[in-house]
């Protein structure tokens, strides 16, 4: 799909373009996905979030990576392996990070069986898996579809919304430190 993982001189405007618009379709995507999870486990539809916003970069990173590594002449098994692999990688990495910069650990699977450090767990890795190659089969050909339909607009607003994830990425920084230090302050 993305030609610049091949050959990166080939990465230009069109190419950033269309990760930008795939990142922010499935992060979006990715929230919906976890706010309903939520809902029908919780009865609460809004869980806390890294971001303010709708998006949850996690589930933008994962797709973009797959499109970017799996080809037409991929072959089917390395296709389900990465499907699994890199959606997985990509929750243990996220869990690492939150819990080491900000003490904060936004899933738990430690009550999970085969569970590795309460950051994932075969079952849920098994469903990343399943998600993954549905995203890759069905949903992706649409997303491509609708960044056809969507170009011509989204050229001119992409880079506006490149600035917004720099900005919730800045804040949610601050945000979220800003938790650490008054929690690690002594009370008086």
């Amino acid at each position: 799909m993305f030609n610049f993982l091949y050959n990166p001189a080939s990465l230009n405007f069109e190419g950033i373009s269309m990760v930008v618009f795939f990142f922010t379709v499935y992060s979006l995507l990715g929230w919906l996905l976890e706010n309903s999870y939520n809902y029908f486990t919780k009865r609460e539809f809004f869980k806390p979030n890294f971001f303010i916003g709708p998006f949850k970069p996690m589930y933008g990173f994962a797709p973009v990576l797959l499109v970017t590594l799996i080809g037409p002449a991929t072959h089917w098994a390395f296709v389900i392996l990465l499907c699994f692999l890199i959606p997985t990688f990509i929750e243990y990495v996220t869990g690492i990070f939150s819990q080491k910069f900000f003490q904060k650990q936004w899933w738990d699977y430690t009550a999970m069986p085969l569970q590795l450090q309460g950051h994932i767990c075969l079952p849920f890795s098994l469903c990343w898996g399943f998600l993954s190659l549905a995203c890759i089969k069905w949903l992706h050909p649409l997303a491509i579809s609708m960044y056809g339909a969507a170009e011509p607009v989204w050229s001119w607003i992409w880079p506006a919304v490149v600035l917004y994830f720099i900005a919730e990425l800045v804040f949610a920084i601050r945000r979220h430190s800003t938790a650490v230090i008054e929690s690690a302050e002594p009370t008086v």
